[in-house]
């Protein structure tokens, strides 16, 4: 007790230093709720399953552009030329870019539920403007405002997810929450091949409107981030949702104020003993999300080129997609089993292997194959990347984070379909398009290796 009294009288200059929320505040709180025990697995796959609902809905509004991209290169009304469909799809980028540097730190400041939720509805409801967009300029502002809930929504679902996850299966629940991306843009790729040659773009895009109706019941079954609770001083609030959900309570400071203020949140994410390896995630995240929008966007129409069919073209998309939800799921767990980095290292090696062997004029089950490898080592590697760093940062900075890198690599996925619509503008072999990725997938396996290992 005289340790606590020395810690919470100190003064200087009249205003009340941060304080440390240490367990021994249990001698007055009473013992630390779940103390000693792990989330039950029940309640874990709730939170891992509501996070993959919003995820998933994500992945359809990200997936849908490629999907419905060959119609909209050939809509009369709009004469897109392909820098001009590389840059729509740049928009979207863009307002991810922002919302997850705001809205990953703002979560941390007014917590993650409340903004969480914001960022589904925002995007979802921007797929109404978007499908009935008179003009591709009014289709880029559409796109561009529900960037800001794409960007904002990944970094809080990451921090839910392992938070809420045992710790010998985190990245097993990440890979798991973060297969609702990749089935999002199977999805969107699915209803572009049923619909869109008869019904048009637009009924692919309002498709991606439905999960607004599904908002109020997420409101009532998600569980604030305890976590938060703590770090903005509302230690009974965290008491309660930490009994429900059976989770220790967190050991992490407080402001004198109740709360993390921006100062403190930017300081922790911007430390200088972690500089290198900020650096070296930021740069693989950057490799990794060029590739993943860079390939969803253009695969349909470099296959296109290639000489196959619409139909065909879109599956490969299909493939694509499907094999990084398997691929995340089984990284994850191979993650769990071994090491985080060396699983994502090999992965992003065999994704390039994947898309390099793309450039084969194979048959087309062949080329499902390299597909299949291509999305299994990008998509799946970027993810458990992603899970890897939210593992890594503090928990009281966990979403911002994991937002303010994300949002970094935003650059390169806004690089990737511009990088795409350059080199088909020069018209130049298809394979190169294949060549350019593959040496993408080489430099982000180079720099998760360069990650320095922590003691655990």
């Amino acid at each position: 007790m005289k340790y606590l009294a020395s810690h919470a009288t100190l003064l200087d200059g009249g205003v009340r230093k941060d304080l440390v929320m240490r367990r021994e505040t249990d001698a007055i709180d009473g013992p630390a709720v779940g103390a000693g025990h792990e989330i039950s697995p029940a309640k874990s796959y709730l939170v891992v399953a509501l996070c993959w609902f919003a995820i998933f809905a994500e992945g359809y509004d990200i997936g849908v552009l490629g999907a419905i991209l060959p119609a909209l290169s050939t809509d009369p009304d709009w004469n897109l030329t392909p820098l001009q469909l590389g840059a729509i799809g740049s928009y979207t980028v863009v307002g991810m870019l922002i919302g997850g540097i705001v809205i990953g730190t703002l979560s941390e400041i007014y917590g993650r539920k409340p903004l969480f939720l914001f960022c589904l509805t925002l995007f979802a409801a921007c797929m109404l403007p978007s499908a009935f967009a008179p003009t591709p300029f009014w289709f880029g502002v559409s796109r561009f405002i529900a960037g800001l809930g794409l960007g904002g929504i990944i970094p809080i679902a990451a921090a839910m997810t392992i938070e809420y996850s045992p710790k010998a299966r985190k990245s097993f629940n990440y890979g798991l929450m973060y297969s609702g991306y990749s089935v999002g843009i199977l999805v969107a790729a699915l209803c572009g091949r049923a619909f869109l040659a008869d019904y048009g773009w637009r009924v692919i895009v309002l498709i991606g409107a439905a999960p607004l109706i599904t908002v109020p019941l997420l409101w009532k079954l998600l569980p604030e981030s305890v976590e938060s609770l703590v770090s903005r001083g509302k230690q009974q609030q965290a008491r309660e949702v930490a009994a429900r959900m059976g989770v220790p309570m967190p050991v992490q400071q407080v402001t004198s104020k109740g709360k993390a203020g921006w100062k403190q949140v930017l300081a922790e994410i911007f430390s200088l003993h972690r500089a290198f390896e900020t650096i070296c995630f930021w740069v693989a995240l950057f490799m990794g999300l060029l590739l993943v929008y860079g390939l969803a966007q253009w695969l349909p129409q470099i296959m296109r080129k290639n000489g196959y069919a619409l139909g065909d073209s879109l599956m490969f998309l299909a493939v694509f997609s499907f094999s990084s939800a398997i691929g995340g799921i089984v990284l994850g767990s191979w993650a769990d089993r071994f090491n985080v980095k060396t699983t994502v290292v090999l992965s992003y090696l065999m994704g390039g292997v994947g898309i390099a062997a793309l450039a084969i004029k194979a048959p087309l089950l062949v080329n499902y194959l390299f597909v299949a490898i291509a999305g299994f080592g990008t998509i799946s590697a970027s993810l458990i990347l992603t899970g890897f760093l939210a593992q890594r940062l503090d928990a009281s900075v966990r979403s911002a984070g994991t937002g303010w890198a994300l949002s970094f690599s935003r650059i390169g996925a806004l690089s990737g379909p511009l990088l795409g619509g350059y080199i088909a503008s020069l018209n130049i072999e298809p394979a190169w398009n294949f060549y350019v990725f593959a040496g993408v997938a080489l430099l982000a396996a180079l720099a998760v290796q360069l990650i320095p290992a922590r003691p655990e």
